[in-house]
């Protein structure tokens, strides 16, 4: 007997793992000095901690535990490095590069640079959400300080040639900058391997707890420098000032202790269920259609667009099913998701979409059973939709006069 509801919204968050709770409970209790006190063993305890979570971190990436910068979250690392680049190498340029189907948090943050007089290009991607090392190549000009291309889309799931992008900007002398908190831990990624100056990562997407995220930042070739974006105490080399969130660190270094070394175990179940769940849709309804990248994506994620139906009675169709229509940043808009339109997907079918996130924690009769309610219920929704008949009847839909009432 299947549990409900069932959760299949792990892009957004996942669970966290008994084993991160289990590493992160003497933190609230026993071991709760402050990192920054260095004059007691309560501190010294604390800061001990820090220290193994950020080793543990950088072993993951391939960084040196000194380039962990401990935010609280992923959204602050995106600000923090965009920003801190920007204020820093002012004087050597203005000009960012990023691309349209980034996150909100790196969107919002191009734009308000773009306030404050910085020259943003906003590059296209194509029809599966891939954006060109060419195209990076091509945008770079000698104003050109940073550029940001995210590691893998959270709504789509679709994996960007950071390497080869990263290689680009390397060779331009211009900082590469990447929000990989959907993809660190889960595919292979390498700081070094990838060319990668400034990563944001966080500890939801992999079993770890809210609130606690790191940036890395490169210490030699090139050094990265940062303007902080927040004074305080000089916390974190003084790139990040605020007292640490210890037991949320501690269990954010076991995640990422775990993610690696449970990496093609969980991208194996990840991606068995996935192709299992796309495969019983597509194979029992018709106008089905696969949002991102058919191979290079996310193992646990799944985006279709369902024709004929609307978005929102899917979604409350589905209602013993935790899923959403796009990134969780974005949920409370009716807008369209703006990343189904930068591939190119119409309204209709965009705001039709669902994206379903499958992790570690899912198992086979879960998503047999998420198969079967998504088919009984586009079924059911079509059996009422006017279109839907149209459909069938063989009418072209866009040779429609629709009239205003």
């Amino acid at each position: 007997m299947v549990k409900l509801p069932i959760y299949l919204d792990n892009n957004a968050t996942t669970r966290v793992d008994p084993r991160v709770v289990e590493e992160m409970l003497p933190y609230f209790s026993e071991i709760y000095g402050n990192a920054a006190s260095r004059n007691h063993s309560f501190g010294w305890d604390a800061e001990a901690a820090v220290d193994k979570a950020r080793e543990r971190i950088a072993a993951i990436i391939g960084a040196d535990p000194k380039e962990i910068v401990f935010t609280s979250g992923a959204t602050e690392g995106d600000n923090l490095a965009i920003k801190g680049v920007a204020d820093m190498y002012r004087d050597k340029g203005n000009h960012i590069i990023t691309q349209t189907t980034e996150h909100k948090a790196v969107l919002d943050t191009a734009k308000h640079l773009e306030h404050q007089g910085f020259n943003v290009t906003y590059l296209e991607v194509d029809e599966t959400g891939l954006v060109r090392p060419e195209q990076v190549a091509e945008a770079i000009t000698d104003q050109t300080i940073l550029c940001s291309i995210m590691l893998a889309n959270n709504e789509i799931g679709t994996v960007q040639p950071v390497r080869e992008i990263g290689a680009v900007c390397k060779a331009r002398g211009v900082l590469f900058h990447t929000d990989a908190v959907q993809g660190a831990g889960k595919i292979p990624f390498n700081v070094n391997d990838d060319n990668i100056d400034l990563a944001s990562l966080t500890a939801h997407k992999i079993y770890g707890p809210k609130g606690v995220g790191a940036l890395y930042v490169r210490r030699k070739g090139p050094r990265v420098r940062l303007t902080a974006q927040m004074d305080g105490g000089g916390h974190e080399r003084g790139f990040r000032s605020g007292t640490l969130n210890v037991a949320g660190i501690a269990g954010f270094g076991k995640a990422m202790e775990l993610a690696g070394a449970e990496m093609e175990q969980d991208r194996e179940h990840s991606q068995t269920l996935r192709e299992r769940l796309r495969s019983y849709i597509q194979s029992n309804l018709h106008d089905v259609y696969l949002n991102g990248h058919p191979n290079k994506r996310l193992p646990g994620n799944l985006n279709l667009s369902f024709a004929y139906v609307e978005g929102e009675s899917l979604l409350m169709g589905l209602n013993e099913v935790a899923l959403s229509s796009g990134s969780a940043c974005t949920s409370a808009s009716l807008e369209p998701s703006y990343v189904l339109k930068a591939l190119g997907v119409g309204d209709d079918l965009a705001h039709s979409s669902l994206r379903f996130g499958i992790g570690r924690f899912n198992t086979q009769e879960e998503i047999d059973y998420v198969g079967e309610r998504v088919v009984e219920t586009v079924n059911r929704l079509r059996e009422m939709s006017p279109l839907w008949e149209l459909a069938q009847e063989g009418v072209d839909l866009k040779s429609v006069q629709w009239a205003a009432h």
